[in-house]
Order: C-alpha cells, then structure tokens, then sequence
C-alpha cells in the first residue's frame, strides 16, 4: 500500500536538496535533508490527506521532475530515471513555500495536526518551524527565498487553498 506516500517523499526530498545542495560538509548535508523532508511530508500529507488519495497517488504516479527540472535549470541525469519518476511537483512546490516562509509553515503544520492521518502520532517538525543558525547556513540556497521562488509560485495558489479549506477536501 502506498498510503505512506514514502518513494514520493524520498523522490521529491532529493529533488529538493539536489537543486538546493547544503553549503558545507557532511552535517550540513544532514541538516539541509532534515529540513527538505520535513517540508516534503507536510507538504505531501496535505496534498494526499487519506489512505485513499495516497493509493490514487500510488497508481497515477506523482508525474515526475521534469517540470522542475527546465525550471531550476538542472539536468536530467538518464541514471536517475528511477528516482526522478516519484518526485511530485505539486509537494515539491508546496515544501519550497514553506520552507521560504515560516508563517505558511507553521499553519500547515497546525493544519496537520487536526486532521486524521497525524491524529495519534507525535510528529516533530522543528528544523522546518524553528531552524536555528545551524540549519539555516546549511540549507541558505534551499531557503532563499529569491531562489525557492519560482519553484514555490508554481502551485501557491492551490496551497493557500488547501490550507484554508481544511483537511476534508481529497487531492
């Protein structure tokens, strides 16, 4: 069962931390990560809110990196094929807008919160809501605002729409 959308989330993380690569050595590289995946779980879960949209996702396929790619003016790499498939353009959008705003972020995760898929579950989203210096030299390209931006415009509109109208609505 796809319900935990976790290829989708892996895909698009890696998407994300190789468009906007860390700056720095090997923990940068973990703290950057951290943050790109917090961002893309909360944006997937709110783009697929039920095991049932999941499951459709799971099927249909997320549609890939290609757009994003001509967008960000990265590469498409044939050997990364596999992976580059599951990246869903509308999370990674979605992710990129919370990770330049902190205020966008914090509601999306206060609307995580009321509904059904995290309901039970401690869920932590620190280096996304309250990075500390640390996290933010590591991931200064991946929250740059001016750089995240046209990937985060693409699909704003559909976000603020999410967000305000709850967590019943299905992708």
């Amino acid at each position: 069962m796809f319900a935990d959308l976790a290829p989708l989330i892996a895909a698009t993380t890696q998407w994300l931390t190789l468009a906007y690569p860390a700056s720095g050595g090997a923990l940068a590289v973990a703290l950057c990560e951290a943050q790109a995946r917090q961002a893309v779980t909360v944006a997937a879960w709110l783009r697929y809110p039920t095991a049932t949209d999941s499951a459709l996702a799971g099927v249909t396929g997320p549609g890939g990196s290609a757009g994003l790619d001509r967008l960000s003016g990265a590469g498409e790499d044939p050997d990364d094929a596999a992976w580059r498939c599951w990246v869903d353009e509308v999370v990674a959008s979605w992710a990129a807008g919370l990770l330049a705003d902190p205020e966008l972020a914090a509601r999306a995760v206060a609307g995580l919160t009321r509904g059904a898929r995290t309901r039970g579950t401690p869920v932590e989203y620190r280096r996304l809501l309250a990075p500390d210096d640390h996290d933010r030299r590591a991931a200064a390209l991946l929250r740059h605002p001016d750089l995240i931006g046209p990937v985060a415009a693409l699909h704003h509109e559909r976000l603020l729409e999410r967000l305000g109208a709850g967590q019943g609505l299905t992708a």
